[in-house]
Parts: structure tokens; C-alpha cells; sequence
């Protein structure tokens, strides 16, 4: 019996040896994707790994305000799974004068353009912002991302440590997260707020990780004495999206954009892209009110 019981005890630890080395191993799954596109990702808890390019080679200023990287200018592309037929999805932040090459460099290597478009109004310069999609080997279509942004003047990836994340940016996050009703993080001095949808969105007949570009995004940036400049978007359905524009017009909130994303995706869905520069905790609440007209995780 003792016997037996030591067998069942080692037959136990060896299959959990075995689960905890495959959840500390996904970075090598992930190995040939960062290789090819250049660059470390991030694992996202939904599942997708995420590879940030922030354009901070861009000084970009909008009604006269320098807008920082994580506010309205971070390029990025994601993948739904290391190997196999994956999906990728991105955002690349463009100047006019990189569209073109980046438009036939992408377009030649089997990844989709699916929107061109604005986010905000008279920024100087301007910038564009490329939409962009595919199925395929993950790896691969890394290759292609690449190659297209090497085209571009991002930025290469930081080799230095990350730098630490402030507590104190000059607005109440408390404050913002209470009105909200959803917690964030500071980013480069932004602090950050996704708010997922509450139903499930596929493309291409595959499920869509809200980390792909599926979340609402509320970003604040600090500019004195309590205000910040907000900007972001928010997912909606079609029905959804005069309520919400309403919603953010009657708090002081400018609607700067309303276009799509991607091509084939169901249920349809919308971006409503928005700008303004107050009291943060004041204009968190119009967001708040915004928010409240749709179908999204609470």
C-alpha cells in the first residue's frame, strides 16, 4: 500500500513538473516570430502576443500639445498563435511620405491593407495610420511586417531595461478608474485603459483576441493642474455608434474619426476615434457616459 502510494506520489510530481516547464516555455514558442520581425512581443492574457512600435522619432503636436508615443502614435502588430495558420492584425503609424513604400512592400508579401485613415485632427505634421491583416505561418508574415517597416524611420526596440512605471503623473488614476469603472496603467506617462466587448468578434472565421486591436481604448495624457488630453477609440456596433458619438459631444468631447478597421469580420464593427484636453476626472466621466451605450465588459 505504501508502495503503491509512493508511485501515485511520484506519478503526480512528474506530471506537474511537466505542466509548470509548458507554461514557463511559451517564449520559445514564440521564438521564430520575434526573430523574424525583430523584436521582443509581449504575451497577452487572452492568449495573443502583442510587439509595440512606438514612433518616437516622430515629434507630432496637436492644438498645439506634443503628443507623447503611448498616447496616439505607438505602431503595432499582433499574432494570434506561434505557429500554424495564425492571424495577425496591426496598426502602423505612418508619415505621408511612408505610405506608399510601406503600402507595396506589405501588399507584395501577402498582408492586407484593411483601413487607411486618420485617428486625430490638425496634428503637425500629419500622420496616417495603416491598418493591416492577415492568415498565415505567424513567422513569416513577422518577415513581412519587417521588411515593411524597415521602410519606415521607427525606431528600433530599446536595448536598455524598461523603465519603472509612475505612481504619480499629475492626474487622480483613482479618481479616472472610478469613474470609469475599469482599472488601467501608466505607460511612458500615459495611463492606459482597455475596456474588452462583451460578446465574441471573429475574421476570417477565427475568434479575435481583444488584445488585437478589440478593446476600447481610453488614454490620458497629463498637461497641468489636474487636465489631461484624452484620445483612443471606442468598438462599437454599428447601432452603438451615434449614442456614443452623442454621449461624447454633449461631455466636450470632440469625435475626430468614424471608419472600420477590418474587412470581414462579424458581427460588423466600428471605431470611433476622440479628443479633448480638460479636467481628467471630468472628462473620465463623459468617457464613462460613452462607454454606458455599449455592449462591453463591465
Amino acid at each position: 500500500m505504501k508502495f503503491a502510494r509512493n508511485l501515485l506520489f511520484i506519478a503526480l510530481v512528474s506530471l506537474s513538473s511537466l505542466l509548470l516547464a509548458q507554461n514557463q516555455q511559451p517564449s520559445g514558442d514564440w521564438a521564430a516570430v520575434e526573430k523574424a520581425l525583430g523584436r521582443s512581443g509581449q504575451a497577452q492574457p487572452d492568449g495573443a502576443m502583442k510587439f509595440s512600435m512606438p514612433r518616437k522619432d516622430l515629434k507630432v503636436t496637436v492644438d498645439g500639445l506634443e503628443v507623447k508615443p503611448g498616447l496616439a502614435l505607438g505602431s503595432w502588430v499582433a499574432f494570434s498563435k506561434p505557429q500554424g495558420d495564425a492571424m495577425l492584425m496591426g496598426d502602423l503609424v505612418l508619415t505621408e511620405d511612408e505610405v506608399g513604400p510601406v503600402m507595396a512592400k506589405l501588399e507584395s508579401s501577402g498582408v492586407q491593407i484593411t483601413a487607411l485613415h486618420n485617428h486625430v485632427l490638425h496634428e503637425s505634421p500629419r500622420v496616417m495610420y495603416m491598418h493591416i491583416g492577415a492568415h498565415g505561418d505567424p513567422a513569416k508574415l513577422a518577415g513581412a511586417v519587417h521588411d515593411a517597416v524597415a521602410l519606415t524611420k521607427t525606431p528600433g526596440p530599446d536595448s536598455g531595461p524598461a523603465p519603472a512605471a509612475q505612481q504619480d503623473i499629475g492626474i487622480n488614476t483613482n479618481q479616472i478608474e472610478e469613474a470609469l469603472g475599469h482599472k488601467g496603467k501608466v505607460n511612458g506617462g500615459i495611463f492606459q485603459v482597455g475596456v474588452p466587448r462583451a460578446e465574441q468578434i471573429t475574421h476570417g472565421g477565427m475568434v479575435v483576441p481583444p488584445s488585437m486591436g478589440l478593446a476600447t481604448a481610453l488614454n490620458f495624457q497629463p498637461t497641468g493642474n489636474g487636465k489631461a488630453a484624452i484620445t483612443g477609440d471606442f468598438v462599437l456596433l454599428g447601432k452603438e455608434v451615434n449614442p456614443v458619438i452623442q454621449a461624447l459631444r454633449s461631455n466636450g468631447i470632440q469625435v475626430t474619426a468614424l471608419h472600420t478597421h477590418m474587412l470581414d469580420e462579424q458581427p460588423r464593427i466600428f471605431f470611433v476615434h476622440f479628443w479633448a484636453n480638460d479636467d481628467a476626472v471630468k472628462l473620465a466621466k463623459g468617457l464613462r457616459a460613452a462607454l454606458d451605450q455599449t455592449n462591453s465588459k463591465k
